[in-house]
């Protein structure tokens, strides 16, 4: 894709976001502004088109953040709560765009779209609901307005997630293993922007060790780590250990590709 690609982070944390309720750890009372973490979410911008990937519960806070009003399309990683859970602020959008806004996920969050915002997908839904229409992802590269979308499956513990890749950068949260046929959709990225959740290993997310071996596997240009809980560390003394092409992401950093 000869077109550049521009990606804002709306957000860089884990489902718990940071700083975490109740928390006196360093990192949650940290006066670094990087250190302070919304839900993950990114808004891609290519093609004059704007598509944001996730929705989670800071959704309205992260646009209004972003001094941002323009979303033409929604993709979805998977039906974590910390991933749907802001659909609903796209009634805003609706009146000012006057149109349908596309989603595009799995069967799974279909089935939980369908179940927590039943009242948007009513035969008459009740005015001010959210007008959406869903699209299901398919096995292999599509099209959303113009734009090449190529989906890239992680495992997130049992849980099918969905990465994608926008020409020259890919984009992937919630990963704890991504078979090897699906590293090579990968491979050749010149941006990859990775999970990478703490220091200790986990369940269903990769640690920042095995998130640095993902990297030089597949060897971009550049790297940014995301949905980061405050068990990861301080940003800056975490970044101070990293290789010098591999970057932690944090909420408002816009990079392009």
């Amino acid at each position: 894709m000869s077109n550049s690609i521009r990606l804002e982070f709306l957000g860089t944390g884990t489902s718990q976001g940071i700083p975490v309720l109740g928390c006196g750890c360093p990192v949650c009372l940290s006066d670094d502004p990087r250190d302070n973490r919304l839900r993950s979410s990114v808004i891609v911008s290519v093609n004059d088109k704007k598509i944001v990937i996730d929705t989670g519960p800071d959704f309205r806070q992260q646009m209004l953040r972003s001094n941002n009003v323009d979303c033409d399309a929604v993709l979805f990683t998977h039906e974590h709560m910390d991933h749907i859970s802001g659909l609903d602020d796209i009634r805003a959008i609706n009146f000012i765009q006057r149109k349908d806004m596309p989603l595009y996920g799995s069967v799974g969050v279909e089935e939980a779209l369908h179940r927590i915002y039943h009242y948007a997908f009513a035969t008459i839904p009740y005015p001010g609901a959210p007008i959406i229409h869903f699209n299901l992802i398919p096995e292999n590269a599509f099209d959303v307005l113009g734009t090449t979308v190529v989906p890239i499956k992680v495992k997130h513990g049992r849980m099918p997630v969905l990465g994608f890749r926008f020409g020259d950068l890919t984009y992937i949260t919630d990963a704890k293993h991504i078979d090897q046929d699906e590293r090579e959709k990968i491979r050749g990225t010149k941006v990859l922007i990775v999970n990478a959740l703490r220091l200790k290993e986990h369940h269903s997310h990769m640690n920042l060790e095995q998130a640095l071996e993902m990297v030089e596997d597949l060897n971009p240009e550049r790297a940014y780590f995301t949905h980061i809980s405050h068990l990861l560390g301080n940003h800056a003394t975490v970044e101070q250990e990293l290789p010098n092409h591999v970057r932690l992401a944090y909420d408002g950093l816009i990079i392009e590709a």
